[in-house]
């Protein structure tokens, strides 16, 4: 009875073992076959799209379809909703393999819930794991699909599926950690859009800044003497090049225009000086009620008193016999010594005179004591 129950344990132990190493053996050629990787299998999408070219169409199913510009068009809202979203990109978990049953290997971790999520993205933000380039190819993000492993690593999409071809296996690029999750983010794309936006408002503002310091050259001299010296140097030549472009270089026209207007003025004041009228004596009167109240008692020419009282109850018109005191009234209101006037009209030029003071024509009147 002992061998047998000897005998019993030993084939139950052997069993165990067998079945422990059978199942060991199925784990690990089912993680060597293992299809379902967190990216497709592009030659899966292949066979299917070939199946789809080959399948027979009904052609009296296909009917025409005219766009009558009546039904509203959503779809671009919803390719840019779809863009910016957000997803998880692991299939649904394998089967459990008979090791992981029997507790031979360690089971595979759970998905990550919403808030996991969240955190391993808040995670690689403070890493700045987005402003880097990705870790396999060393090339900016930019607008290119972009993945967030459950490590919190960020590496682009074709990228970790071309490492996964190449390895065979689910393994970090840079943890080596295995069977990890990945999810699609954006984070890269945003920031890469960022960037170009504040690269084109940067050149906009340096094309303004280069066009309003060139127009600020032109216009405002500069503090250095040197540079000072120079910008109106070239302000001088600018002007004077200007001048000469538009001055004509035919004097002879001319010193012709010149003469010309010289002839129209002149026959414009010997018009003028042939239609001087006489003024009648109570213009004089006006005339020299408004001298005497300028009270000027002094001749502008010698500066002497023109008279011992000069006040329109002493004065009055005629000639006298005092020629001294012979004051002359013009008929631009002014007053003088008839000497002085007639000497100041032997020296003045042209063959009619003009008033000392006011350089008018004038009309005069001889006044007395």
């Amino acid at each position: 009875m002992e061998h047998r129950d000897f005998y019993k344990g030993c084939s139950s132990k052997q069993e165990t073992i067998a079945i422990s190493a059978v199942a060991l053996q199925d784990h690990i050629i089912c993680c060597h076959q293992l299809q379902d990787l967190s990216l497709a299998d592009p030659f899966k999408s292949r066979t299917r799209n070939i199946k789809n070219i080959y399948k027979p169409v009904n052609k009296e199913m296909v009917r025409a379809v005219v766009d009558t510009g009546l039904r509203k068009k959503s779809t671009h809202d919803k390719n840019t909703e779809d863009a910016e979203k957000e997803y998880v990109l692991d299939p649904s978990p394998p089967q459990l393999t008979l090791a992981q049953k029997l507790g031979l290997v360690e089971l595979p971790s759970l998905p990550l819930t919403a808030e996991e999520w969240g955190k391993k993205k808040q995670r690689s933000i403070q890493h700045g794991d987005s402003m880097q380039p990705c870790a396999i190819c060393r090339e900016e993000f930019a607008l290119q699909p972009q993945v967030l492993l459950s490590c919190s690593h960020v590496f682009h999409k074709a990228c970790l599926k071309a490492f996964e071809k190449f390895t065979g296996k689910k393994s970090g690029p840079m943890c080596r950690k295995e069977q990890y999750h990945t999810r699609v983010i954006h984070d890269g794309a945003r920031l890469f859009k960022i960037k170009c936006a504040i690269r084109i408002q940067a050149s906009w503002r340096g094309y303004f800044v280069r066009k309003w310091y060139k127009n600020l050259r032109r216009t405002v001299p500069p503090k250095d003497s040197k540079l000072r010296k120079q910008f109106f140097e070239e302000k001088f030549q600018q002007i004077s090049n200007h001048l000469l472009s538009s001055y004509d270089i035919n004097l002879d026209e001319f010193f012709s225009e010149v003469d010309s207007s010289i002839a129209a003025s002149r026959d414009v004041f010997q018009q003028l000086e042939g239609k001087q009228t006489l003024i009648s004596e109570t213009d004089w009167e006006k005339i020299q009620m408004q001298a005497f109240r300028q009270e000027i008692f002094d001749c502008p020419i010698c500066i002497l008193p023109l008279s011992p009282t000069v006040h329109p109850a002493h004065l009055s018109s005629g000639n006298s016999d005092q020629f001294s005191r012979q004051v002359v009234l013009l008929s631009c209101f002014h007053l003088f010594h008839h000497p002085c006037l007639q000497a100041f009209e032997e020296f003045s030029l042209g063959e009619q005179h003009v008033c000392p003071l006011c350089r008018s024509y004038y009309q005069k009147k001889i006044l007395k004591c």
